[in-house]
């Protein structure tokens, strides 16, 4: 059976899966990323989990994986393969898509960012599915977003699109480790909302799932608190929306998990907001924490396909 290799590589934990052509998912697999033994061991995690990927197609499917796809998180040249930095896997300068093809016996390997990845896998078969522009913004422990655009994703000039996170919302607010003070992720983020309850409501292991809780229940301070991170989020979607025009708007991470307790304010807080711009759908992720293995499996199969067209031309 034909099929790729795809890595999903996280702060805590890495997800992988063997990809048919038809995107389903054969086999599945999750490990600790073991960041606290250091960047070298990150990567070395990485290469045997692939080489065990790769033996596991063999035995078991009767052939070699034909490609591999990874998404990981930092600044990431995908034009080059490169794991630039990340500040949460401390590495710098990476060459993930050199390091791979050695240990994979040379197949194909496409790097790409895990946020972009993620927003590939939800425009092509999940909530963006047939919307032609869309904007996927994941609200976790931080705030990004990839760019959508006729089924691929927008990566920049220096691979720095999307980064809605660090749109300042709030002039002069609370300062961000990005050096600006104000941005986005300081006050709609999942962390951000974990931090703001936790001092409400004076217990230091409350959290944003905590949160959402207490506002179904009427609790006026979760109300204040939550109500804030969605003013927040709007304004910063509104000039995201301003500048892109998307035709669907798909949140998703941990605070997405919230259902209609973020999406029913969250959409009026938008709706308030817009003037002469076209108000998107807003929608929720539909994939999961499998998106980020599915949109690497989708990189490897878009590269096999582009690799497949300049053998075929004369």
């Amino acid at each position: 059976m034909r099929h790729v290799i795809a890595l999903d590589v996280g702060g805590t934990g890495m997800k992988a899966a063997l990809v048919g052509a038809d995107g389903a998912l054969i086999h599945q697999a999750r490990r600790p990323t073991g960041r606290e033994r250091g960047p070298g061991a990150v990567v070395d995690g990485i290469l045997d989990f692939a080489a065990e990927l790769h033996t596991y197609g063999e035995q078991r499917l009767g052939t070699p994986a034909a490609a591999a796809g990874v998404a990981v998180p930092g600044i990431v040249d995908e034009q080059h393969g490169i794991a630039a930095y990340a500040a949460n896997l401390g590495w710098r300068d990476v060459p993930l898509r050199e390091l791979l093809a050695g240990r994979l016996g040379g197949i194909p390997v496409a790097l790409g960012h895990d946020v972009r990845t993620g927003g590939l896998a939800e425009g092509r078969i999940g909530a963006g599915r047939g919307a032609d522009r869309f904007l996927f913004v994941p609200l976790g422990t931080g705030i990004a977003g990839a760019i959508g655009i006729d089924g691929r994703v927008e990566a920049g000039a220096h691979g720095f699109a999307g980064e809605i996170g660090h749109v300042v919302v709030r002039p002069g607010g609370t300062p961000c480790p990005c050096g600006q003070r104000g941005c986005l992720e300081r006050f709609a983020s999942a962390a951000a909302v974990s931090e703001a309850w936790a001092a409400a409501c004076g217990d230091p292991e409350a959290d944003a799932a905590d949160c959402a809780k207490a506002v179904a229940s009427g609790d006026p301070n979760a109300v204040r608190v939550w109500q804030e991170a969605v003013d927040a989020l709007a304004d910063g979607l509104v000039t995201a929306l301003t500048l892109l025009d998307p035709r669907t708007l798909i949140i998703g991470g941990g605070l997405a998990e919230a259902g209609e307790t973020l999406f029913t304010p969250l959409r009026d807080a938008v709706r308030r907001r817009v003037t002469f711009q076209k108000l998107p759908k807003i929608v929720p992720a539909a994939l999961g924490d499998t998106a980020g293995c599915l949109g690497a499996g989708l990189l490897a199969w878009d590269l096999l396909d582009h690799t497949d067209r300049k053998e075929e031309s004369p």
